[in-house]
């Protein structure tokens, strides 16, 4: 079993990117600008920004944060996004999720810029992302690609399986992986919970991305010999020998499953690091135009 280290690697790209923001800088070329809109007390949400904002520093963006509290309305929002599709300082912005529950997400999707949308979450960047077109690529199925292709990990005609259909995570992933490109040119099976005989599904995969939300759920004997697994789940579980009362587990039973994998990440310290650097790694796109050339 070897380790796909996603700790290592995100210290690698921030190192790539920390030169690439001081060449553009050294040629009078415009810092990037991170924005950021926090609605609420969601604690994962904020310490998500927290790390957002503290990596933009490391790195040498600017990042602006802006906080609002829960009772803050939709329309308040939407004028909120308004003002930063407007700003020409700021290269790209993410209105972090989940928002309470009045305020409607698809609609303050919908409400952002295309190329402003950093988290790559609107129609237009879902669509260009389906066609293979240059593109804001979300974050964690970026950070995937990234690990796969720094890792030489084969994909073309492997068996992929993903398990788990979010539009954040599932969905994107079993495009991408499909598309004619490395990582990709893979055959793609897509499971949910409606899938029938889920095992029989997972134990054909070369390749199994697990995001589905729930600790420990795959294990050894729903896998074969050799198979490459990335597990994207981040779930707590109740541990009282822990300081905080609890630990962090992915989606796939680490130890029960290392034992057939050939690769395997761990949680935390696998794809969860890569997440915040490929947020800016599209902003650096953004900021210099490589998606949207014309704007």
């Amino acid at each position: 079993m070897n380790i796909l280290d996603g700790r290592t690697l995100a210290e690698t790209i921030r190192g790539e990117l920390t030169e690439q923001v001081a060449e553009i800088v050294s040629k009078g070329g415009k810092v990037p600008h991170l924005a950021a809109v926090l609605v609420g007390e969601d604690p994962a949400s904020q310490v998500y920004v927290r790390n957002k904002v503290r990596s933009c520093e490391k790195i040498g963006f600017k990042s602006t944060l802006i906080r609002k509290p829960a009772e803050t309305s939709e329309q308040e929002l939407l004028e909120i996004v308004h003002n930063l599709n407007a700003d020409k300082d700021i290269d790209g912005f993410i209105v972090q999720l989940p928002l309470p529950g009045h305020i409607d997400e698809n609609r303050i999707t919908l409400a952002i810029h295309p190329e402003k949308d950093v988290d790559g979450f609107h129609p237009v960047n879902f669509g260009r992302m389906a066609q293979g077109l240059p593109v804001y690529i979300p974050a964690t199925p970026n950070g995937i690609l990234e690990m796969l292709r720094r890792y030489e990990i084969e994909t073309s005609g492997r068996e992929v399986v993903v398990v788990g259909r979010s539009n954040i995570v599932g969905m994107p992933m079993g495009i991408l992986m499909a598309l004619k490109a490395y990582p990709g040119n893979a055959t793609v099976t897509i499971c949910h919970s409606r899938t029938r005989d889920l095992a029989a599904h997972t134990r054909r995969a070369d390749i199994l991305i697990a995001a589905i939300g729930r600790p420990n759920f795959i294990t050894s004997d729903m896998l074969k010999d050799g198979v490459v697994v990335i597990d994207v789940g981040i779930n707590r579980v109740e541990d009282a020998s822990a300081t905080r009362g609890y630990r962090l587990v992915g989606d796939v039973d680490f130890e029960d499953a290392g034992s057939k994998a050939s690769w395997i990440t761990p949680v935390p310290g696998g794809v969860g690091q890569l997440t915040v650097v490929s947020l800016l790694m599209n902003t650096l796109k953004a900021n210099q135009k490589e998606v949207y050339s014309e704007v």
